[in-house]
């Protein structure tokens, strides 16, 4: 296995449309998930995907650490792989958030997202996964489902005035 570098900001892949993958269980795409983990866990971040390794495929994956779930609707889980997912909201309910992003580093902005989401895609299995999600899940998979399309989280931020960088926010006490 390999880390892979992550792409930046501003790179082409990441504002392009991915790709649908055609066989989620080839053999390409079980390597490509295995490095995905691994620059993932390498990273300290709770969701990478494939344009952001410069792969315009679309899948992605995301975890919960159990510092960040909000109880029994949003457990803790462990990294989670979507592939050609779908996702849609489950009701009209927004909260923002203050998300960052590895193709970003250094910044975070605060993002209206969806509260609750409905999602269906492939595990690396091949195998259909379909669900609700809420919370800190629900957030991080829109997010996810974003760089799919090619779209970046300062992209949806309804106000430029909360992006801030990190070593400000701490210094001024602002929450992350």
């Amino acid at each position: 296995m390999a880390v892979l570098a992550i792409a930046r900001m501003g790179h082409p892949v990441l504002l392009q449309v991915a790709g649908d993958v055609a066989d989620p269980t080839a053999p390409e795409i079980r390597r490509l998930i295995a490095d995905m983990r691994e620059t993932l866990d390498q990273s300290g971040g709770v969701g990478l995907a494939a344009p952001q390794v410069y792969v315009s495929a679309r899948l992605f994956l995301y975890s919960v650490p159990e510092s960040r779930s909000e109880g029994a609707d949003d457990p803790a889980l462990p990294v989670q792989v979507l592939i050609n997912p779908r996702i849609e909201p489950a009701d009209d309910e927004m909260l923002l958030r203050m998300e960052g992003c590895l193709s970003i580093p250094g910044l975070r902005g605060q993002v209206p997202r969806y509260r609750k989401i409905r999602y269906r895609g492939q595990d690396e299995n091949g195998d259909i996964v379909q669900g609700v999600a809420t919370g800190f899940r629900a957030h991080v998979m829109q997010h996810e489902m974003d760089h799919l399309d090619g779209i970046l989280y300062p992209m949806r931020m309804t106000d430029l005035g909360r992006l801030g960088f990190d070593a400000e926010m701490m210094r001024y006490g602002a929450r992350a």
